[in-house]
């Protein structure tokens, strides 16, 4: 009568305990491969850096269509720091510089981008450029946070930051741009650029 109570307490078998130690190990060797820690913490201070001065300049732009221009330009900059510095990066940790990590972090990052090029075109073209400094904000914030699942959580929380401040740009007025846009895009890189480098090796 005692037996069968006696099976049903007794502790999992050594086989059972190997099998469930297989399955942990299996999943975290799955989430260390899935985050790419390449990230350039440093490029990121330098792209802050260039975007407060750019700021400074786009605030005397004499029209719109220059102010635009001129922020595109920082933005062609900011691809190129920041494609060097990930390469750079990527090299000095000794892994390849176009990872499937990588890859997965620029498919998710590059699609808010192509949004925010069609949108500035289609607000460019009908005079509603006040509100491209908060879709920008906006945009970049949803890229980052989307492509920072496949990265180390300083660049998740940056993605909010980004939201954030997009948010309150889209709701202040025109006159605050250049200034939002200095704390976002100028500040907020330099210090979680410098974040990141502190915690993950540059």
């Amino acid at each position: 009568m005692n037996a069968l109570p006696s099976l049903r307490r007794r502790p999992p078998a050594p086989l059972e305990q190997h099998a469930l130690e297989e399955i942990r190990f299996i999943r975290d060797t799955m989430e260390r491969a899935t985050s790419w820690t390449a990230f350039p913490g440093w490029g990121l201070v330098v792209i802050g850096v260039t975007a407060a001065t750019v700021a400074a300049l786009a605030a005397r732009a004499p029209s719109s269509a220059a102010w635009i221009q001129t922020w595109l330009a920082e933005a062609v900059l900011a691809v190129g720091v920041g494609t060097a510095a990930m390469a750079f990066k990527a090299r000095r940790m000794g892994s390849a510089p176009f990872s499937p990590g990588w890859r997965r972090f620029a498919l998710s990052f590059s699609l808010a981008l192509a949004a925010g090029l069609v949108l500035t075109v289609a607000l460019a073209r009908a005079h509603e450029t006040d509100l491209l400094p908060g879709l920008w904000m906006l945009l970049y914030g949803v890229g980052i946070r989307t492509a920072g699942a496949f990265s180390v959580a300083p660049v998740r929380v940056m993605g909010y930051a980004f939201m954030l401040t997009g948010i309150v740009a889209l709701f202040t007025p025109p006159g605050w741009r250049d200034a939002l846009m200095a704390v976002s895009f100028g500040a907020l890189h330099v210090g979680f650029g410098a974040w990141i480098a502190r915690r993950h090796g540059g």
